[in-house]
């Protein structure tokens, strides 16, 4: 029996060829270690600033607001660093592995759901980046917008390599900026007193975790993307150790930052506040750090586009197949990207006003996915599966799967009632607990535990045999 390689060191095709199908080992590569880079950027967006606004702004202080935001990232990225195993241990994309679950056509239930978020954190990215551009020239919306999305389309057809090499590299420079930043907005920014230095309120305080803890759970249908290349016997612990590091970390440190300015400022906006601190070292130095944020926004803006890519592809092929050649994934992203650019022209001027329900309504969506999901790898399947029956619609898993739906239906319907969305709805037992939404942790009470239940009667031993064969047709005879 041959053993998968540890390491890979093979160098890809410059535009990737891969799309929704199976990576081979024989090209896996890349280095543990490059996890953490490439979700300390992918998190150190504008738009993770602003969740941290919300504390202040609801009354707390921001150490306390701080505590929130600590716990809340760290509670989130738990749920998202542990997909990260699913990558090299399967090859394929976050959301294609969901066909184990919810079978070929079910699954387009979370599909839905995640385009939804792709999409619309690519609207409030190429927002926010058009105005930070706006510091040195004309914010002319109908040019920014498609110039900006043209370019992060660019590195995403391009795809997983460049990626992976701009998260990087933007790492060490968002470190400088931003370090200079906190340290500027600390010392400079007088420090609230009395009344207006807030103080602690449960509810409030449960809002800004709930943020914290969606925010960085979104992440969660990304992640194997950037992990599917590494060779299959990558350390778990490290694996998930690193992708941990890097997206808890760097959420903690700017929702951090964004609670101190808004705990320190009178009207505080992500772009203003920025340059506002930052001009307090020199003038300019403000427009400095934004337009260094603005690169970033348009790196995560490429991540976002290939995964909303990637996902509508594998919706798509579950009802008409799709070869996936580079022609479909080109097809896929400029499809994106003019979607993008559309909704981002045609909604409203506060439409970043809404931001913190955007938020709410990802996690309500997301929870219940990555319930099933985990439960499935981890306690129920245990990371084996036929891989080559993922992509037969009459196969193993079937086209729709009664156990993932019902599991993830059931536990959306029981985090209805502690739904807290400001200005929409707000669930009697979320009105109960003073208007605090802990409906993510019903959600995956309920939605993982329903899954397991429901899976206690499945035949994995002939699902290992035809695992087993499937894995023979990927790798050859002497594999696993």
């Amino acid at each position: 029996m041959t053993q998968a390689p540890a390491t890979g060191t093979a160098a890809g095709p410059v535009i990737e060829r891969h799309s929704i199908d199976y990576v081979p080992w024989s090209e896996r590569r890349g280095k543990l270690w490059h996890q953490a880079p490439f979700w300390f950027t992918g998190n150190f967006v504008l738009p993770t600033m602003v969740v941290g606004f919300i504390g202040p702004q609801l009354g707390l202080t921001a150490g306390f607001s701080f505590l929130a935001i600590l716990l809340g990232a760290c509670f989130g990225t738990f749920f998202m660093a542990f997909h990260a195993n699913q990558g090299p241990r399967m090859g394929l994309p976050q959301m294609i592995q969901s066909r184990a679950q919810f079978g070929s056509r079910g699954v387009i239930v979370p599909f839905a759901a995640t385009v939804f978020v792709y999409i619309g954190f690519m609207v409030f990215d190429v927002i926010l980046a058009t105005q930070g551009i706006g510091l040195i020239l004309p914010a002319v919306e109908w040019f920014w917008y498609p110039i900006i999305t043209a370019l992060s389309i660019v590195i995403a057809v391009v795809g997983h390599d460049l990626l992976h090499f701009v998260q990087r590299w933007l790492t060490y420079l968002l470190i400088v900026a931003f370090a200079i930043t906190t340290v500027l907005a600390a010392v400079t920014l007088p420090a609230p007193t009395g009344e207006a230095a807030g103080g602690f309120d449960g509810t409030a305080f449960l809002i800004q975790f709930s943020l914290a803890a969606g925010y960085n759970i979104s992440y969660a249908v990304y992640v194997s993307d950037y992990s599917r290349y590494l060779p299959p016997r990558s350390s778990a612990p490290k694996l998930i150790f690193f992708t941990y590091l890097g997206a808890a970390g760097s959420a903690v440190w700017l929702m951090g930052l964004g609670s101190l300015l808004a705990s320190r400022l009178p009207e505080v906006d992500a772009i203003g506040s920025l340059k506002e601190v930052g001009d307090n070292l020199f003038p300019g130095f403000g427009t400095i750090v934004v337009l260094v944020s603005t690169l970033a926004l348009i790196s995560i803006m490429g991540v976002n586009a290939y995964g909303a890519m990637l996902t509508s592809v594998s919706g798509i092929d579950a009802f008409r197949k799709v070869r996936p050649t580079v022609r479909a994934r080109v097809i896929g992203l400029v499809a994106v990207g003019l979607v993008t650019v559309i909704v981002a022209l045609l909604i409203p001027d506060d439409y970043l006003g809404s931001f913190n329900n955007f938020v709410l309504l990802m996690l309500y969506f997301l929870v219940p996915w990555t319930a099933v999901n985990l439960v499935d790898f981890y306690a129920v399947r245990h990371g084996k599966y036929a891989i080559t029956e993922i992509f037969n619609p009459h196969g193993i898993y079937g086209r729709w799967s009664w156990r993932g739906l019902a599991a993830y239906g059931i536990g959306f319907v029981a985090m209805i009632p502690f739904f807290s969305l400001p200005g929409l709805y707000t669930g009697p037992a979320a009105e109960a607990i003073g208007g605090a939404d802990i409906s993510f942790a019903i959600g995956l009470v309920v939605a993982g535990g329903l899954y397991w239940l429901f899976c206690r009667n499945l035949d994995r031993a002939a699902e290992e045999r035809v695992r087993q064969e499937s894995q023979r047709v990927l790798e050859g005879a002497g594999s696993e």
